[in-house]
């Protein structure tokens, strides 16, 4: 005759299975008595299969938002639109605090730039072509897409086209140094832009 406590232990082992039966092993019988076997799963095993559907996985939150969990999950806080923009951004990335990046020369007016104004969030402009035969055209130095950001030791990046364009119409050295960044103006004006203490220090060297 079974003790009761034996009675118990298939009772429990019985509503175990019934009730959890996929996150429960049961274990037959051997020998003497019966035994139910501890979880084979962890606490949390299964939990990302069953919440990892396909439209989950491409589920997109507020990087505000974004938790341990919502990374541990593969939850994206980005669109791969948005994934794409910046890694090509990161690859044609140039550090506008690397005097490597610039480009200093002096020319006679008229130089024979044609400048554009960047978008109205920079401010500043840049070299949009050379006129051919030009002075600046015949030195070479100087390329389409280079941000103006010095007139001599007169600091122009961020100003508005008329102002920086000033500038260069008020010099009267015979021939008049500029000081260019070869780069975005992003790279020049986002957040990874020169600090204006590095800019100081640079043009007035």
């Amino acid at each position: 005759m079974k003790s009761a406590s034996s009675k118990t232990a298939v009772a429990a082992c019985a509503l175990a299975v019934a009730s959890t039966s996929e996150a429960f092993t049961f274990v037959t019988p051997q020998s003497r008595g019966m035994t139910c076997t501890a979880l084979r799963m962890g606490l949390f095993d299964g939990v990302k299969e069953a919440f990892s559907a396909p439209a989950l996985e491409r589920s997109e939150i507020d990087a505000s938002r974004e938790t341990p969990i919502d990374r541990w999950m593969g939850w994206s806080v980005k669109t791969e639109e948005e994934k794409e923009t910046e890694s090509v951004a990161a690859a044609n990335f140039v550090d506008s605090m690397d005097t490597a990046n610039y480009v200093t020369v002096e020319l006679e007016k008229p130089m024979g730039i044609i400048f554009e104004e960047n978008d109205e969030k920079f401010g500043g402009i840049f070299v949009l072509e050379l006129k051919e035969g030009s002075v600046a055209h015949t030195d070479g130095s100087i390329k389409p897409g280079d941000q103006l950001i010095a007139v001599g030791s007169n600091k122009v990046s961020g100003l508005s086209f008329d102002d920086a364009l000033g500038a260069i119409v008020a010099s009267e050295a015979d021939k008049t140094k500029l000081v260019l960044f070869r780069g975005a103006a992003n790279d020049f004006y986002g957040p990874t832009g020169a600090s204006q203490e590095w800019l100081d220090e640079f043009i007035g060297a």
